[in-house]
């Protein structure tokens, strides 16, 4: 007896009803997601490894096809010659071996970005975010684009290079094709000057969340259109009373919709070759909804990208 998809509790969860396939398998697609359930890099709250199984349930609540008040009609990977979908499954870590975590993930994203047209990648911490985009040496003219409260661009903290503090750093380091990296949303008590010096000196932009309202078209229109984006979403870039569940909460964040704005506008003027969502610590939000406004975001991310069509 087959169990009706249509039911969010029912059935085996991948990412909106994804078919399964193997990073190295035999597919082609236009988006894959791949989970990278990994928080061991974090310096407050950990949560995030979990992160990956609750955003594949919570899409569930979206599957297509549905359709929104306007009448727009969401992907439905059911309906097409070459499947819109797939999911990859999730990285096979090592519990306490960050490099060669690191080196799996690489190697991992390497193979689903070879096979799709935007790999979509599900965190973990956010120093996942430095192997990710080394399987993007090979992009021209690489930038990243990061919602975030916090820089991410220190040298070292506590002893370590490879913290959830530093995979802009560290990138930056490794990858001469990383041209610029802009950071939105930035906020909180917590600073580090260095970091910000070292980003500023290498052209960075770094958006105030105070800014974010007012300037948004500016901050829009700030990167020459047709860039290869890399777009970087930290859960502590929403206000905590919108998404709680994050590791590093600061208050007077991004409100959902303020968000969808941004990616609209970024997702229309450039070409996203990249995606990921990290910082998502589910643990720590019993109502569930932080998972549920995340995996609606990606989404509606992914729509706008099949829409503009590039």
């Amino acid at each position: 007896m087959t169990l009706p998809t249509h039911l969010p509790y029912s059935g085996i969860a991948t990412f909106a009803r994804a078919p399964i396939v193997q990073p190295d398998g035999d597919w082609r697609a236009t988006f894959a997601v791949l989970g990278i359930p990994f928080d061991i890099a974090l310096g407050f709250r950990p949560g995030a490894r979990f992160a990956p199984r609750a955003l594949r349930e919570a899409s569930l609540r979206y599957v297509p096809p549905f359709s929104d008040l306007n009448g727009k009609v969401w992907l439905d990977p059911a309906h097409s010659s070459d499947p819109l979908f797939v999911d990859a499954g999730d990285v096979v870590l090592p519990s306490l071996e960050p490099e060669l975590a690191r080196e799996r993930i690489t190697q991992a994203a390497r193979q689903v970005k070879a096979r799709c047209r935007l790999p979509v990648f599900l965190g973990g911490d956010h120093s996942v975010s430095f192997p990710l985009l080394r399987a993007f040496h090979d992009v021209p003219e690489l930038h990243v684009i990061q919602l975030d409260a916090h820089l991410d661009f220190t040298d070292v903290r506590n002893g370590t290079r490879y913290s959830n503090s530093s995979p802009f750093r560290r990138a930056c380091e490794e990858l001469p094709n990383l041209v610029h990296v802009t950071t939105v949303g930035l906020r909180g008590l917590r600073h580090d000057p260095e970091a910000a010096q070292a980003a500023r000196a290498r052209g960075h932009t770094l958006v105030p969340m105070e800014e974010v309202e007012a300037n948004l078209e500016a901050i829009v229109t700030a990167l020459p259109e047709g860039r290869n984006v890399h777009l970087s979403i930290d859960a502590d870039a929403f206000d905590p009373a919108v998404l709680p569940g994050t590791s590093s909460p600061e208050p007077d964040g991004f409100t959902y919709a303020l968000a969808l704005r941004l990616i609209r506008g970024l997702v229309r003027r450039h070409r996203l070759v990249g995606l990921d969502l990290v910082e998502l610590a589910p643990n720590l939000d019993p109502t569930g909804r932080s998972e549920l406004l995340a995996a609606r975001l990606l989404m509606e991310t992914l729509s706008e990208v099949y829409d503009a069509g590039h």
